[in-house]
């Protein structure tokens, strides 16, 4: 058999990559001899995917409701994947971040587009029915959101609007976290009692969200852009990325989920309770607690002004 040059360079690169590695070239030749050829359903793990659907009501809506969280959550991991390429970026240009940005963004323009899904996809009725199955458990608790958000920006912009002049960088992490914005939504901050959808995801979570908060507190978006030469901040396409995804998380996303949540908890006289309990308009609407994750790319006005024209 006459062996191509194509093929003699190719043995010669994988000769290079495996000595680098301390392995044999030859064991790993051999291995690809029964090696079974790869097939679309084990490569996207068709069979594990479709079998994380589980009911806990007999209701057809309620599979609607799971598996367009459960794609929410597959968005979310992407972004993270997305932000540590700029967090991790040991030479970052304005058209490396920019691009990187705008990936986030469509990820989150379809977020924002998909909640059709949800209200013109579920009949209120069934949703009413099967939302009780649901309690205590919430969106709220969606940790790679909350993951998002620490790596997004620093860590003052996620504090509760009326705390945020009692904290600063040199605040503890454990103290910062008592303080966070989203705490409003499970905690008397008169009593300071926490209600179970608060108490349950910080067991679960508050240990991994300190750490993850201290891994970005130098290397989020808003730090790594910070950081920039200002001849690099300055450039055009770079601040409309960074405008863009601003707005989009903090106002078109979260106002495209309180409309979602309007018609189906605010059918009656009374606006219903969120399932976890919290109080889901003070929560989310933009202008109660003014999240903004690039303040500097805004001007005064729009900083006064943001959320109170939606």
């Amino acid at each position: 058999m006459t062996i191509q040059p194509e093929t003699k360079e190719l043995l010669e690169k994988l000769k290079q990559k495996y000595d680098a590695m301390g392995q044999d070239l030859d064991t790993h030749l051999e291995g690809l001899l029964y090696g079974k050829p790869i097939t679309y359903w084990d490569y996207i793990q068709t069979d594990a995917l479709l079998n994380l659907q589980v009911q806990r009501t007999t209701l057809p809506d309620e599979l609607v409701f799971i598996m367009y969280h459960q794609i929410n959550e597959l968005l979310f991991k992407m972004i993270l994947w997305e932000i540590r390429q700029v967090s991790y970026h040991q030479e970052l240009t304005a058209e490396f971040f920019s691009e990187r940005l705008m990936r986030i963004s469509r990820y989150f323009d379809m977020l924002t587009s998909s909640f059709q899904i949800m209200t013109e996809g579920m009949e209120v009725e069934q949703y009413l029915m099967f939302r009780a199955t649901l309690t205590p458990a919430s969106g709220f608790q969606s940790a790679q959101y909350r993951k998002i958000e620490f790596a997004t920006t620093d860590l003052i912009n996620l504090i509760d609007a009326r705390f945020r002049d009692t904290i600063d960088r040199n605040t503890p992490f454990e103290h910062a976290f008592e303080h966070l914005y989203w705490q409003a939504a499970g905690k008397n901050f008169k009593t300071g009692k926490k209600s179970y959808l608060l108490s349950a995801f910080e067991k679960k979570y508050k240990t991994e969200f300190i750490d993850f908060a201290e891994e970005y507190n130098t290397i989020n978006l808003y730090a790594k852009y910070k950081s920039l030469p200002e001849s690099v901040r300055k450039d055009p396409k770079l601040l409309e990325a960074m405008r863009h995804l601003d707005h989009t998380i903090n106002v078109t996303w979260v106002m495209a989920h309180y409309n979602t949540a309007v018609k189906y908890l605010n059918h009656g006289a009374e606006p219903e309770v969120a399932t976890g309990g919290s109080d889901w308009a003070k929560y989310m609407l933009p202008k109660y607690q003014r999240r903004i994750f690039f303040p500097d790319v805004w001007t005064e006005q729009e900083l006064a002004d943001w959320g109170k024209n939606v």
